[in-house]
């Protein structure tokens, strides 16, 4: 029986992935930007170890930083408090519901994300203070850029395409496709229409502190 080391098992892994660019294309064909894209395997389960290492999603000059954040399922997520004034952040989202209230600098606890979804977070003093996490079954996720394009490093293969953006009609729900990678490219055009997102303004002089 021939025995093979965890070493060389994730070299040949690694040898044989390769970095595949995937574009999003809207309703009208233009390229999406901020779309969360992440790739499922059909053929082989990929677990997904969860990350030793917290996320953050920090509270900075009365935003959310960054506005969308991907994690892997059960990952860690801090939300270390950069502002000199008092946030209160909660979730009522079925994914995942929590609340921390009233904190300056670091919450005492992180919070863990359990169940795959789409998260909506808010601040209960900052109405404006709006942000994202999406959390995925899968260690192959990445957010479009300007050209609405995403750099996966994968294996070529069957897949179901994953893909969630805030503008969505229901942003609670993932629109999924299976798909045949097989060559370094690959383009998608979304089957429902993505909604203009409206930026709200910061109201730097508002009262509380």
């Amino acid at each position: 029986m021939i025995k093979f080391s965890f070493a060389f098992i994730l070299i040949f892994v690694v040898l044989n992935s390769h970095a595949s660019t995937i574009t999003i294309y809207d309703q009208d064909q233009q390229p999406l930007q901020n779309a969360v894209v992440w790739l499922t395997p059909l053929e082989k389960q990929q677990k997904v170890e969860p990350s030793e290492t917290p996320f953050i999603m920090m509270q900075k000059d009365r935003q959310f930083i960054p506005h969308i954040l991907v994690v892997p399922q059960d990952a860690k997520v801090e939300f270390p408090n950069a502002d000199s004034i008092m946030h209160h952040v909660y979730s009522f989202s079925k994914t995942k519901t929590f609340e921390l209230k009233l904190y300056r600098e670091q919450p005492q606890t992180s919070v863990v994300f359990e169940q795959t979804g789409v998260v909506e977070l808010g601040c209960n003093i900052h109405d404006w203070m709006l942000s994202f996490i999406v959390v995925v079954d899968s260690p192959f996720y990445a957010i479009t850029n300007e050209q609405g394009q995403v750099s996966l490093n994968i294996e070529q293969g069957k897949y179901t395409l994953n893909l969630w953006h805030e503008g969505f009609t229901d942003f609670s729900q993932v629109e999924s496709e299976a798909i045949q990678l097989s060559s370094d490219e690959y383009s998608y055009q979304l089957k429902q229409h993505v909604k203009p997102i409206i930026a709200i303004d910061v109201d730097e002089f508002d009262d509380y502190e």
